[in-house]
C-alpha cells in the first residue's frame, strides 16, 4: 500500500481526517486477513462436460435428459416460462422469485428429435437438446433465438465451489440489453460487464462498469422474437457480449455471443419468449409486481447532501412555494443523522423534525430519510445493542462480528439473509415515522465498506445465514441490498398497513421491483453523464425495474445552466423526478441558474405536475403487466431495425415519445419515429413515422410527440382528471386506457379503456364498457385536428 491509496482513503470518507483514514486502513488489512483464513484456496481444479447422452426421463412439463457427466432438468411453466437446470439444481430456493415457483405446465412434453436430440415442445417455444448437451431456443416455426453449447464446470481438487463457463449464440441481427442499471446502455455494445454491485466512487461516467445494480438479466431483441434469459446465480461473474454481423445476403452469417462465467453458485436458467411486453408480463410473474408508489412520489422530489439544519431545509421549500414552482417531497441525506448513526436525529440542527414534517404536510410535501446498513459499532448506540442481543450482524468464519468503516466510523453490518433480523429491522423505521418521515432511501447497501485498496466491501468469506443453508459474502453479496430493501417494505407494511410503504434503493438484484425502485446512483455531473441516466433508467425497465431516474444535474460537480435545465427537462418525464448533489457539489434549486432558466424549469414542473394522472395510470400498469414507465422506442415494433439501434430517445407508456437534448448547444435535434402519425405537443405538427425528422428542440424545452389516437389523463385546470385526446390519423382509431387515482392505501381501481375515432367530419371518444361503448365520465379536449 502506497501514500497515493491513503489519500484515497481519506477523501473516501469525506471531511473526517486523517484519523478516519487510517481506520479505513487498518479495515482494508483487516479484511485481507479474514479472507486469508477463512477462504480455502482453490488450489488445482478438474474441467468437466456434460458428454453424451445416456437417457431421458418425461416428467411434468418436459422431464431430465442424464448425460455421462451431468443431467439437465427442463421444465415449461404454465405461465410460458422455460427453467432448466444442471447437475439437479431447481428452482428454488432463489432471491429471484416471488413465493413458489410456477407449476408445470402439463400440455409440454418431452419427445425425441432427430441426430440423437431430444426436444420441450410447447405453446409459445420449443427447447432442443442435442446429445452433447447443447441446448436450443426456438419459435413454435422453428426459428432459433438463442444456442446454449454444453457448459463447462472447474471443479476444485479439494473443497470449494465448482465455478462454470456457459457460452451462447444469437442471431446475427440481435441486440443485448439488460444486466441490470449500465451506464453504456441501454444497448449493450460488445464487452465485458461485470455481476457483481459496486460502489465506483463519487460518482460514475459511462465508461465505468460495474455500478450498484447487477443483474444476470439479458433481453435479447431479434426480427424473429424478443426473449429474455436469466442465469439465477448471485455469485460474482462476468458477461461478455459480442454483436453479430449478418453476411450481406452472403449466408456468412457471424452469430451474436455471450459467455458467461461465474465463480460459483447453481448452473439454472429461465427463458421468456415473445413480444417485449409478453416477455416482462412473464418476468414479473416469476419476480414479483412492481411496488406502487404512492401519488406524491411520482412528484419532485428536492434532496442535498447538506442542508444542514431545519432553517436551511425551511428555506429552501419557502424559495419553492414563493416562486409557484412544485414540490412533493424534501429528502434528507446523512447530515441530519446524529454523528452519521442510522436511526438517530441530529438535535442540534434539526430540534424539532417532527412539527418541521408536519408543517411540511400542510403544504403537501413529504420528508423522505436516507437509511444506511451499517450500525456504528459502539455500545451504547441503541441499534447496536438491539441488535447485538437478537445476533444481527454478519460474522467472520471465527465468529466474530464483521467489521468495516463508513460514515459513523468503525461499523457492523446486519444479515439481512436471516428471516428474524429482517424482522428486527423492519421494527426500527417506526422510529422514523415517529420523526415524521413518509418515504426511505438506501443507500451503501451494497454493502460499502470504505477500503484502501481493492473492493470497498466486507470480506467475501464473511458469513452469512441465506435463509438457514449457511454460506458466505461471495453468494450474498449481490442480493444484500434486495433483503434489506424487503426487510423495510415488510417493516412498513406492519407499521402503517393503511398506507403504500414508499422506498426506493441504491443498489439491488433481481425481484427488487416487489419493493420500490432505485435511483441511477451517483452520476458525475457533464453531458456524458446525462446521456448515462436515460441508459440506466431504459435498461433497468427492461430488467424489471419500472421505477427509477437519476440525480438531476448530476451528483459531483457544478453543472452548466445549458445542462443543468436539459437534465431537469429530461427529470420531469422519468418516473423518479429527484434533483440531488454531493456535499461538495453546486447547489440544485432552478432559481441558483438565473431568471431565464427559472422560468424553463417552472415549465417543466407545471407539465409533470398535469401529467401526473398519467404518471399514475402507468404507475398501475406497471404493478399489473410488468411494462416500465420508459420504455425504449423498439417496444412496440422490436423488428424495426433502425429503432433497435436508437438511444438518446424514448416512449413513455404508449402514447408519448420523449426526445431529451443531449449535447450542448442543441436548439434542433433529430428523432427516429415508430411508425404511426406524431404531433408535436406543442405546435402540433403532425409527423409520419417510420422515418427520421428534424424538430425543434429551443431551450425552452424538450421535444414531446404524441401518438395519434391516443388518450392521455391530465391534470385538468380545475384540479380534476381530464381527458387530452390527440386526433387519429383520417380512416384510423386510437384509443387509451385511464387508471384513475384512489389515495396512497391498497385499493385497485377498475381500468377505464377509451376508444377514439372519426365520425364525419368530428372525433368520437367513447368508454369501452362491459354493456358497450358509452360516453366518457371525464371532460375531454381534443387535440391535433390542425396539425393534420
Amino acid at each position: 500500500m502506497d501514500g497515493r491509496d491513503l489519500v484515497r482513503s481519506v477523501k473516501a470518507v469525506g471531511s473526517t481526517g486523517a484519523a478516519q483514514g487510517w481506520r479505513t486502513v487498518r479495515a482494508a488489512w483487516r479484511r485481507r486477513r479474514v479472507d486469508a483464513s477463512g477462504l480455502v484456496p482453490r488450489g488445482a481444479e478438474r474441467a468437466r462436460v456434460p458428454g453424451p447422452v445416456l437417457d431421458v426421463e418425461p416428467g411434468p412439463g418436459g422431464g431430465l435428459v442424464r448425460f455421462t457427466r451431468s443431467e439437465l432438468r427442463i421444465t415449461v411453466a404454465v405461465n410460458g416460462a422455460v427453467f432448466w437446470g444442471w447437475d439437479g439444481a431447481g428452482p428454488e430456493p432463489s432471491y429471484a422469485l416471488a413465493g413458489r415457483s410456477p407449476g408445470p405446465d402439463p400440455r409440454a412434453v418431452l419427445e425425441p428429435d432427430k441426430d440423437g436430440a431430444w426436444r420441450v415442445v410447447s405453446e409459445r417455444v420449443t427447447v432442443v437438446v442435442s446429445r452433447n448437451g447443447a441446448v436450443e431456443v426456438r419459435t413454435p416455426g422453428g426459428v432459433t433465438l438463442r444456442r446454449d453449447l454444453p457448459p463447462r464446470w472447474w471443479e476444485p481438487v479439494g473443497e470449494g465451489p465448482a465455478r462454470w463457463m456457459q457460452r451462447s449464440e444469437v442471431a446475427a441481427d440481435a441486440r443485448f440489453f439488460g444486466l441490470g442499471g449500465r451506464a453504456s446502455g441501454p444497448r449493450l455494445r460488445d464487452g465485458a460487464y461485470r455481476l457483481w454491485n459496486t460502489d465506483p466512487g463519487l460518482s460514475f461516467g459511462p465508461g465505468d462498469d460495474p455500478l450498484y445494480i447487477t443483474m444476470p438479466v439479458q433481453m435479447v431483441v431479434a426480427d424473429a422474437a424478443t426473449h429474455l434469459v436469466f442465469h439465477d446465480s448471485t455469485w460474482d461473474g462476468t458477461v461478455t457480449l459480442r454483436e453479430g454481423e449478418e453476411g450481406a445476403g452472403s449466408g456468412h452469417d457471424r452469430a451474436g455471443t455471450s459467455e458467461l462465467r461465474m465463480d460459483g453458485g447453481p448452473l439454472r436458467c429461465w427463458v421468456m419468449v415473445g413480444t417485449p411486453e409478453r416477455v416482462l408480463r412473464t418476468w414479473t410473474s416469476l419476480t414479483g409486481a412492481a411496488a406502487l408508489p404512492p401519488t406524491w412520489a411520482l412528484g419532485h422530489h428536492h434532496a442535498r447532501w447538506g442542508f444542514g439544519s431545519e432553517q436551511e431545509v425551511r428555506r429552501i421549500v419557502a424559495g419553492y412555494l414563493e416562486r409557484g414552482l412544485p414540490l412533493d417531497a424534501v429528502h434528507l441525506d446523512i447530515d441530519h443523522f446524529d454523528a452519521h448513526q442510522v436511526f438517530t436525529v441530529d438535535r442540534e440542527r434539526f430540534p424539532k423534525l417532527p412539527m418541521l414534517a408536519k408543517e411540511l404536510r400542510r403544504d403537501g410535501i413529504r420528508l423522505v430519510s436516507i437509511v444506511d446498513p451499517a450500525v456504528k459499532a459502539e455500545p451504547g448506540n441503541a441499534v447496536y445493542d438491539s441488535g447485538s442481543a437478537v445476533d444481527a450482524f454478519v460474522r467472520d468464519s471465527a465468529r466474530r462480528p464483521v467489521r468495516g468503516v463508513v460514515w459513523p466510523g468503525e461499523s457492523v453490518y446486519p444479515d439481512f439473509t436471516r428471516a428474524r433480523v429482517r424482522l428486527w429491522w423492519g421494527e426500527l423505521y417506526k422510529e422514523r415515522l415517529a420523526q415524521g418521515f413518509a418515504g426511505f432511501w438506501h443507500d451503501m447497501n451494497e454493502p460499502v465498506s470504505f477500503a484502501a485498496f481493492g473492493e470497498n466491501t466486507l470480506p467475501r468469506s464473511a458469513r452469512h445465514d441465506l435463509e438457514g443453508r449457511g454460506g458466505d459474502h461471495r453468494e450474498a453479496h449481490n442480493v444484500y441490498a434486495l433483503c434489506m430493501a424487503r426487510a423495510g417494505y415488510e417493516g412498513l407494511r406492519e407499521l402503517t398497513p393503511g398506507e403504500r410503504p414508499f422506498m426506493f434503493s441504491r443498489s439491488g438484484w433481481a425481484g427488487m421491483q416487489r419493493y420500490g425502485g432505485t435511483w441511477s446512483g451517483d452520476v458525475a455531473t457533464g453531458w456524458p453523464g446525462l446521456r448515462a441516466s436515460l441508459s440506466l433508467v431504459v435498461g433497468l425497465g427492461l430488467c424489471g425495474v419500472p421505477y427509477s431516474g437519476p440525480d438531476v444535474g448530476g451528483f459531483d460537480g457544478s453543472p452548466s445552466p445549458e445542462l443543468y435545465l436539459r437534465w431537469f427537462q429530461l427529470g420531469a418525464y422519468l418516473p423518479l423526478f429527484r434533483t440531488h448533489a454531493s456535499l461538495r457539489a453546486g447547489r440544485r434549486e432552478p432559481w441558483e441558474f438565473g431568471e431565464e432558466i427559472l422560468e424553463h424549469a417552472r415549465v417543466a414542473l407545471v407539465e409533470r405536475r398535469r401529467l401526473l394522472p398519467y404518471f399514475v395510470t402507468l404507475a398501475h400498469l406497471a404493478h399489473r403487466t410488468g411494462a416500465p414507465y420508459v420504455r425504449p422506442v423498439w417496444w412496440g415494433a422490436p423488428e424495426d431495425r433502425a429503432l433497435r439501434d436508437c438511444d438518446d430517445t424514448f416512449l413513455l407508456g404508449d402514447c408519448l415519445l420523449v426526445a431529451p437534448v443531449l449535447d450542448p448547444s442543441t436548439d434542433r435535434r433529430a428523432v427516429q419515429l415508430p411508425r404511426g402519425c406524431w404531433y408535436d405537443t406543442v405546435t402540433e405538427e403532425c409527423y409520419e413515422g417510420p422515418a427520421q425528422v428534424l424538430v425543434d428542440a429551443p431551450l425552452s424545452r424538450i421535444p414531446v410527440l404524441a401518438r395519434a389516437g391516443a388518450v392521455v389523463p391530465v391534470r385538468g385546470a380545475d384540479g380534476g382528471l381530464e381527458l387530452e385526446v390527440w386526433a387519429p390519423a383520417p380512416g384510423r382509431t386510437g384509443g387509451g386506457l385511464v387508471v384513475p387515482d384512489t389515495g396512497d392505501g391498497w385499493d385497485e381501481p377498475e381500468v377505464e379503456r377509451y376508444v377514439t375515432r372519426w365520425e364525419g367530419q368530428r372525433v368520437v371518444v367513447e368508454r369501452d364498457g362491459e354493456d358497450g361503448p358509452g360516453e366518457p365520465s371525464r371532460p375531454v379536449r381534443v387535440r391535433g385536428l390542425g396539425g393534420l
